[in-house]
């Protein structure tokens, strides 16, 4: 999210909406230029405009539709999660298992269906906006059940499952309560700590495991073995 002003309000946040349906993007550019701390400044029809719109205006958050013209919207997260400091957040009509991981995979923050409240939505980007991830009860299952039938990590995983050694004690036990779908809250009375300290303990392993936000930490975290699905964590 962009800094707020000098007199201590919050900025603007500036989002990008992507759709190759022009009354749902229409729909959507409504809702949100409707608030008053939101700002629609930029449309895309397809993945490709979607990449250069992101590159052009640097919006704090990319709504992104899943499937598009060109380049799908799963690719045009992966370039605009490498290229900018932009937070995505995927939306599609198909709840479907293989968009999910891909989607989180390729650096989005969050995933939403189409058929959300509005007010869900207005909710959904500023959550993403502030920095926190948005994945669902029945996401985070169904990755878990992905995770099930993965082999081992490779390559950049690899990499960052290496890093796990690194990490604190405490640390590692708040990736652990993160990846079973606990909240900064839950955690801290989990481990008898203050909801800062995890913020703390979360910020540290996010920066040790170059990660760039919670969503890519639960992925990590079953993809190096760390948590399993069905085995009851250690504290």
């Amino acid at each position: 999210m962009a800094p707020g002003g000098p007199d201590g309000t919050a900025a603007t946040l500036r989002v990008l909406v992507a759709d190759d349906q022009a009354l749902v993007r229409d729909g959507f550019c409504v809702i949100l230029d409707a608030q008053p701390d939101i700002a629609v400044v930029g449309e895309a029809g397809d993945g490709e405009e979607a990449v250069r719109a992101a590159l052009a205006l640097r919006p704090d958050v990319v709504l992104m539709d899943v499937r598009m013209p060109r380049r799908n919207g799963i690719e045009a997260t992966a370039h605009i999660c490498a290229a900018t400091d932009a937070k995505v957040l995927m939306l599609t009509t198909f709840d479907l298992d293989e968009y999910v991981y891909d989607a989180l995979r390729a650096g989005a923050s969050g995933f939403l269906l189409k058929d959300m409240r509005r007010a869900e939505l207005v909710s959904a980007v500023r959550t993403i906006a502030g920095g926190d991830s948005l994945l669902a009860p029945s996401v985070t299952r169904r990755l878990i059940a992905d995770m099930v039938g993965r082999g081992t990590a490779t390559g950049p995983v690899a990499r960052r499952t290496a890093a796990l050694a690194s990490l604190t004690a405490r640390e590692t036990d708040s990736l652990r309560l993160v990846a079973q779908g606990l909240s900064n809250a839950e955690i801290a009375a989990r481990l008898h700590v203050t909801e800062h300290t995890v913020k703390t303990h979360m910020s540290n392993l996010l920066t040790k495991l170059g990660l760039r936000d919670r969503v890519q930490a639960v992925v990590l975290a079953y993809e190096s073995g760390l948590v399993v699905p069905g085995r009851p964590s250690r504290e």
